[in-house]
């Protein structure tokens, strides 16, 4: 499998869901601003998004495609045959136990909305009810997304990365509707649509996933749920996969709930605009390595490639490493017109902007790491072992809360994604210390040499950005087409400097840019 197209696929389709999703959030400062009724929304969008992310992108599909991808592959086996009996055994299991979570979670949503939010900092009795409606109506979008990751792992194992990747569109084009159709003046009334479209979208997607998996022969049967012992490991690794895989967006909730509970209305706002940000490079790169990686290396080993599995590692490493750090130079130091472009006009400030563009620069401090994340895990999860990432997301999310605590007071709204990004990076160093010490990883010389010179390349980046950042400042504050032209000028030519000076530090030769064109044209052959 070529690693780079399987990435850039995935990635591509990510790109069109981020930008609309970018679309989506400007649309939503615009229409809502930083308000009570933006925090509301936001909290009850983010139980919802770490279910996603921990199931859609991590525990689920962390668990289930090596175990899928092994009956597939069983030489004495029926091949696909036997991959969908279990697949069919893990939704009669899967479906009652979300029906059952939906259903508590509807019923005890007021707990569930204060243990996110701390009550709003004080808000009437009133204002809390709206925020807890907001949950209740977007609860259902858990369910409904669990599914389509069971759905998307069977495609992904497939080969059929594209589908999945396709499917969070879905959202951003609905809550984009909801935007443009059914805003209103008062912003709780737009924040209640909403949250309306978040779990019209669940439905969209899963719709979605259904008929791929029926245009490519996948036709799952309901059966009776058993706890065969197949099922019975499946569920062994997803919970501990579940904190492993989402430590990032375990550690965001407690950044938002603290900032709901210690800070001025409008700082959740402010911390979840910079995350958005912050999670397009990561998007873009981290979910597509991660996606390829762990069926590659599963593959791999299965087929006893020890050497093959590593060069995989090294060579996905490399890639987070030429895609990530010029994303993290760029967005600490070209934060600020980044955020007036795509959100500084009608109901969010100057001010709102400014703050937004703090939280951004510290959130991005630990961009590398939150990518390094899912190059490492496969590293564990294709080897079936869920409980060494566990530990570690457990360790890195007290540190997180430690920080949390320690920072949010002096630093306010740039305390809690500043101790994130810290606990991501101590979560790395951790991953990455035991993958070596057991055997498992070892920088290649190629590595070795590369990572250095993509840090000064991306460096010297940065400092072009930063002399000409405030050309661009007029701009960024114009109509659509001239603040999309300014951010078109400013990324281009950070990529352009980040390109010539990766090839003239030795980082990326011209050999290797004639090797990707060949393939990439063996590829369309």
């Amino acid at each position: 499998m070529n690693l780079l197209k399987a990435t850039g696929t995935i990635g591509g389709l990510t790109l069109v869901s981020r930008v609309l999703g970018l679309l989506r959030d400007s649309l939503f400062a615009r229409y809502v601003g930083a308000s009570f009724a933006s925090d509301a929304f936001l909290v009850a969008f983010r139980l919802p998004n770490m279910f996603r992310a921990l199931f859609a992108e991590g525990a689920f599909a962390s668990a289930f495609i090596p175990m899928f991808n092994r009956k597939v592959a069983d030489p004495e086996g029926r091949g696909l045959t036997d991959g969908l009996v279990f697949a069919e055994q893990a939704l009669a299991v899967l479906l009652p136990v979300l029906f059952a979570m939906t259903v508590l979670l509807e019923v005890f949503a007021w707990p569930v909305t204060l243990l996110l939010s701390g009550k709003f900092n004080g808000v009437s009795h009133e204002q809390f009810a709206f925020a807890v409606l907001l949950s209740r109506i977007t609860i259902p979008y858990l369910m409904l997304i669990s599914v389509v990751s069971l759905f998307g792992g069977i495609l992904n194992s497939l080969g059929k990365f594209w589908v999945n990747a396709a499917a969070p569109i879905l959202l951003n084009v609905t809550l984009i509707a909801a935007l443009l159709l059914f805003h209103d003046a008062d912003p709780a009334v737009t924040a209640r649509n909403q949250a309306i479209g978040v779990s019209v979208s669940g439905a969209l997607q899963l719709a979605w996933l259904a008929w791929a998996c029926q245009r490519n022969g996948v036709r799952l049967k309901l059966r009776w749920p058993r706890l065969n012992p197949e099922v019975k490991r499946l569920l062994a690794l997803i919970w501990p996969a579940a904190a492993g895989a989402g430590a990032v967006q375990i550690n965001l909730v407690v950044s938002t709930a603290l900032a709901a509970s210690l800070l001025a209305h409008g700082s959740v706002t402010y911390i979840y605009m910079a995350d958005r940000l912050n999670q397009l490079p990561l998007g873009l790169i981290g979910i597509g390595l991660g996606t390829v990686l762990l069926p590659t290396i599963s593959r791999q080993l299965g087929g006893g490639e020890t050497a093959a599995a590593m060069d995989t590692q090294n060579r996905g490493m490399e890639l987070a490493l030429l895609l990530t750090l010029p994303a993290t130079v760029a967005l600490v130091v070209a934060g600020e017109p980044i955020a007036a472009a795509l959100f500084g006009y009608g109901k969010f400030t100057p001010t709102d902007t400014h703050f937004t563009a703090q939280a951004l620069a510290a959130f991005s401090i630990g961009l590398p790491s939150y990518i390094l994340v899912k190059v490492l895990t496969p590293g564990y999860f294709a080897r079936q072992d869920t409980k060494t990432p566990v530990r570690y997301a457990t360790m890195s999310m007290v540190v997180n809360l430690v920080l949390n605590l320690a920072l949010i007071v002096p630093l306010q709204h740039m305390g809690p994604p500043l101790a994130t990004a810290i606990a991501s990076t101590v979560n790395v160093a951790m991953l990455y210390r035991t993958l070596v010490k057991r055997g498992h990883f070892a920088a290649d010389a190629r590595l070795r040499r590369r990572a250095p010179r993509l840090a000064l390349a991306a460096l010297a980046m940065g400092g072009v950005l930063w002399l000409t950042q405030g050309y661009m400042t007029p701009y960024v504050h114009g109509t659509w087409l001239v603040r999309f032209a300014a951010l078109t000028v400013l990324v281009s030519a950070g990529g352009v400097v980040y390109g010539l000076a990766t090839v003239l530090l030795g980082a990326f030769s011209k050999d290797d840019l004639q090797l990707l064109l060949r393939r990439r044209r063996k590829t369309t052959e």
